[in-house]
């Protein structure tokens, strides 16, 4: 369950002590300086994940340090990915230093001593995934070279990373201790791989990792040609260069094939703009429109999974809908049972 905290509540005279109290309990122990206190605003959000914690923060300008007096009192020991959704920010540490903006991402590390801050007036947004130095499996070494480098992290396995965290501000409650334990297991995995891709040290992961991203490509893409009629299992083992075979194989600890996972999401898209309060639109254009081209088994393959034709199903839930003023939902459920079987595309900002 998400804990979220702002500054709504603290005066101006305590905006600075408050928000360096949240800072150092969320993140580690730091000193910092607010560039104007009376217009300063912040907000944050925590989720404990395990081993890991996933923060959205947005905070205005502002500047904080981590010396060694602060690790001496107290070092979690944890590595922090940021990826910055807004705004913009600066980080140094040891030799390195990097200017960041919107889709730019960081690494930094609680052992050594640091400093941050703002670099535009609004302040910042970031997504900041803490994780245990002892749960990355790639050479401590290698890793002390990216501290404070930045990076891209808009596209590939970067945009994955933050459609996954992001998207856990608006699903995780919805999810259960088991599954709770396949997000920390797949936070970990995505971190590991991204940090793997910046070292192009990619062999270096253990061939679980590596099966794990590969799913995790597949169902980004996946969600991202839906409405393409000839999205099917040979044109997606084609354009990621893998035999139809090996497509077949990633999916083999899942709970559904590469093909049952396009037509349910397919189905779920149906279903959702049947339903839909922006206005009527033909049944035979919302199937068109998410891959189907046949209306016929378009209605066949939807009965056989809701019960009900596609009319059938509208009408209902327009009548269940009038009373209350509102669009039926399916019912709140955690997308995530297996660790890997959503890529929700909203991100926070």
């Amino acid at each position: 369950m998400w804990s979220w905290v702002s500054h709504d509540t603290v005066a101006t005279a305590d905006k600075a002590e408050w928000f360096n109290d949240m800072i150092s309990r969320t993140v580690a122990p730091h000193r910092m300086a607010l560039l104007d206190p009376a217009t300063f605003h912040a907000r944050t959000g925590v989720l404990e994940l395990g081993r890991v914690s996933v923060a959205y923060h947005d905070f205005g300008a502002q500047e904080s340090w981590r010396t060694a007096q602060h690790i001496r009192r107290s070092d979690p020991g944890h590595y922090f990915l940021g990826l910055v959704t807004g705004g913009g920010m600066r980080v140094q540490q040891g030799r390195n230093h990097a200017g960041l903006g919107p889709g730019d991402g960081v690494l930094f590390d609680t052992s050594h001593p640091y400093s941050a801050g703002t670099t535009s007036p609004e302040g910042s947004r970031v997504l900041l995934m803490s994780i245990p130095r002892t749960a990355v499996s790639l050479p401590a070494g290698r890793l002390d070279a990216l501290l404070a480098g930045g990076f891209p992290a808009r596209y590939g396995i970067g945009a994955i990373l933050g459609n996954f965290l992001g998207s856990l501000r608006h699903h995780a409650a919805d999810c259960s201790p088991r599954e709770v334990e396949a997000l920390e297991r797949s936070a970990v995995v995505l971190a590991s791989a991204l940090l793997a891709q910046q070292l192009d040290i990619g062999d270096a992961l253990p061939v679980e990792t590596k099966e794990e991203v590969a799913l995790r490509q597949i169902h980004a893409f996946i969600e991202n040609h839906l409405d393409d009629p000839d999205l099917t299992p040979q044109t997606i083992a084609a354009r990621h260069h893998m035999s139809l075979s090996g497509l077949y194989g990633l999916f083999r600890t899942q709970e559904e094939g590469v093909a049952a996972r396009i037509r349910r999401r397919r189905l779920e898209r149906c279903r959702a703009e049947l339903v839909s309060a922006r206005g009527p639109r033909p049944i035979h254009a919302i199937a068109a429109r998410w891959g189907f081209t046949s209306n016929t088994a378009f209605s066949r393959t939807f009965k056989a999974a809701y019960g009900m034709s596609p009319r059938a199903y509208r009408q209902q839930a327009r009548q269940t809908a009038a009373p209350h003023g509102g669009q039926p939902g399916p019912g709140a459920t955690c997308p995530y049972g297996q660790g890997l079987r959503e890529i929700p595309p909203d991100t926070p900002h």
